[in-house]
């Protein structure tokens, strides 16, 4: 399942764009940095595509090479049609996908791209630039959900919102500076060299514990909300909550990991799920209880009502959308079990 297409790039393109700022962009460098484009793809036969044109048309003139690392046949095929390296991940794990694609690449900077995201054309430019200037050891910026069917879009809504983002700024934005983490990431090689890559043991959340060491050890993490990537959602309420259960259960491990890191925000969902669990059962004894779940809901509805003006009809379903994400996410945490290996 090893193949590789052309390196992407239209050299016009970037030529143009860097005769415009090359001087303020790469200071005295005598050429950009060699750029690798790692993607690990899972199930993503049909929205690989749309990720690697948006790759393609990269304005950066140095990109070495795209390496998808797919762990099924579809993604594969994909990848290969979208004129990429595609490696295999027999683990099927992101991690472990993404060391892979690490491993065979050969940039001084490697920047990680989701199958499920749409990249903007000047996106490695910037996060070259900002590696450059800064000084960071990772460079990201904000997660833009867009979705296209009805559930989608909902789904997307909530994802947007201050009820569902819970105030990360790699989704309700704020000021560029040092963050705890970021959507995706631009990495110096030197870093994940000398971290040894992602945590392979993480299914989930593998990004932020990276992130985490890095901070640790002294480096920085730098969020720049220009850098805004569109994400398509979940399809269904299912699927959302297959996805934030894990990320619960992820942030537990996580949690026990790396002591005194769980925000506050982070431990709503648990202390949510309980209580209304009590709330409802008691109610049968006594009425008044009942006035946390309704008060939830009404919490839920007012987030919708908030999002009509710029979802339009796909707020109506941005209350189950949120109770989802909140439900399943706490959930996790409490009772999901992680793997140890």
């Amino acid at each position: 399942m090893d193949s590789t297409g052309p390196i992407v790039g239209d050299g016009r393109r970037a030529a143009n764009r860097l005769s415009l700022g090359g001087r303020r962009r790469w200071g005295r460098m005598a050429s950009p940095p060699a750029v690798s484009i790692v993607i690990p793809a899972s199930g993503a036969g049909a929205s690989l595509p749309a990720a690697l044109r948006a790759v393609h048309d990269q304005t950066y003139p140095n990109i070495v090479d795209v390496i998808v690392a797919a762990a099924d046949n579809d993604s594969a095929s994909a990848a290969r049609t979208g004129r990429a390296t595609t490696i295999p991940n027999p683990q099927r794990r992101t991690p472990a996908g993404l060391n892979r694609a690490i491993a065979r690449s050969t940039g001084d900077v490697v920047v990680r791209v989701d199958a499920r995201s749409i990249i903007p054309d000047d996106y490695v430019v910037r996060v070259v630039e900002a590696l450059t200037e800064t000084g960071a050891d990772n460079v990201g910026g904000m997660q833009i959900p867009i979705g296209h069917t009805f559930p989608e879009r909902a789904i997307a809504a909530a994802m947007r919102s201050r009820a569902g983002a819970g105030g990360a700024r790699y989704r309700v934005g704020g000021e560029s500076g040092p963050a705890d983490t970021v959507y995706l990431g631009a990495f110096r090689r030197a870093t994940l060299e000398r971290l040894g890559g992602f945590d392979e043991r993480y299914e989930r959340h593998q990004d932020y514990e990276l992130n985490q060491r890095i901070r640790e050890q002294g480096g920085v993490v730098w969020f720049d909300p220009e850098l805004r990537v569109e994400y398509r959602p979940r399809c269904s309420l299912k699927a959302l909550a297959r996805q934030y259960y894990d990320f619960g259960k992820w942030k537990r491990r996580f949690a026990r990991d790396h002591p005194g890191t769980l925000l506050m925000r982070q431990k709503a969902p648990p202390t949510l799920v309980p209580l209304l669990a009590l709330s409802l059962a008691g109610s049968l004894l006594w009425r008044p209880l009942l006035l946390l779940p309704a008060s939830y809901a009404a919490a839920l509805i007012t987030s919708g009502l908030a999002q009509l003006r710029t979802a339009g009809s796909a707020a109506l379903g941005v209350p189950a959308a949120l109770a989802t994400m909140h439900l399943a996410w706490g959930l996790g945490f409490l009772v999901g079990q992680t793997s140890e290996r």
